[in-house]
C-alpha cells in the first residue's frame, strides 16, 4: 500500500530525529505550513517532498563520508 504525501512527510521528519518545529526551521518552512501538511489540512507539492528527502539523504551520506566534497 502506497503512503500518502502526508505520511511520507511524517516518516521523513521522524527519520531525521527532529520534531516538527526543528524540521520546519531547518528547511525554512513556516511552522504553520508544516503543521497543516502533517495534519492533512493542506497538501504539500510532491516535488517538494522529493527534494526534502534528497537533501536528508545527501546529508546522511556526507556525514558518513560516502560523498566527496568538491570544495577541497
Amino acid at each position: 500500500m502506497e503512503h500518502t504525501l502526508q505520511e511520507q512527510l511524517i516518516e521523513l521528519r521522524e527519520k531525521t530525529g527532529m520534531n516538527r518545529k526543528q524540521f520546519a526551521q531547518y528547511f525554512d518552512i513556516p511552522y504553520r505550513t508544516m503543521t497543516d501538511w502533517e495534519r492533512g489540512e493542506r497538501q504539500m507539492p510532491e516535488y517538494l517532498l522529493r527534494l526534502l528527502a534528497y537533501k536528508v539523504e545527501m546529508e546522511r551520506l556526507m556525514k558518513k563520508g560516502v560523498v566527496e566534497n568538491d570544495d577541497n
